[in-house]
């Protein structure tokens, strides 16, 4: 089984603009792509439906990470999940040209919130994804259970090849 990535044109930008805002404390902005899911044959094709940035208010002061989601937050996207059915995906970026890699924090941390976003939504993949200034990459759940793998591709209009992997 393969699974793809796929947005529809300018919505990485729209993402760059919005984790690119200053925050009072926070060293790094964040957010959430809502996802729908088809499967194709043996693949897994998602499909970004929709941004959820996290309001200004629901970051929590922790200084030993880039930025902290407090429940508030996580419940917003949760229950936006839930209602239109989708696959949850945390964003974030990091400021660079190239393939970005997730860091040890990102996937220590990411292996303990996504497998909750089943509750909310149990019949779609969910995941993080990761900006550079040019690519992006992602890991993907299909199950709760069956732990993060790489997304096998992330496209979207106007780029000429498949988007960089982690």
């Amino acid at each position: 089984m393969n699974v793809h990535f796929k947005t529809p044109l300018g919505f990485f930008d729209t993402v760059r603009a919005d984790v690119r805002r200053p925050h009072t404390f926070a060293a790094e902005r964040v957010g959430f792509v809502l996802a729908g899911a088809a499967a194709a044959g043996p693949d897994v094709l998602l499909l970004a439906r929709g941004y959820l940035p996290v309001e200004d208010g629901d970051y929590l002061y922790e200084p030993r990470v880039g930025a902290m989601i407090g429940p508030a937050g996580i419940r917003k996207a949760l229950q936006e999940a839930y209602r239109t059915c989708s696959g949850l995906f945390h964003i974030h970026m990091h400021e660079h040209r190239g393939q970005p890699l997730f860091g040890s924090i990102d996937r220590r941390e990411s292996s303990r919130f996504v497998p909750s976003f089943f509750n909310a939504s149990p019949k779609v993949p969910h995941g993080v994804l990761l900006l550079s200034a040019d690519a992006a990459c992602g890991l993907v759940w299909v199950t709760p259970k069956a732990g993060p793998r790489v997304l096998d591709s992330i496209t979207w209009p106007g780029l000429p090849r498949k988007g960089a992997l982690a």
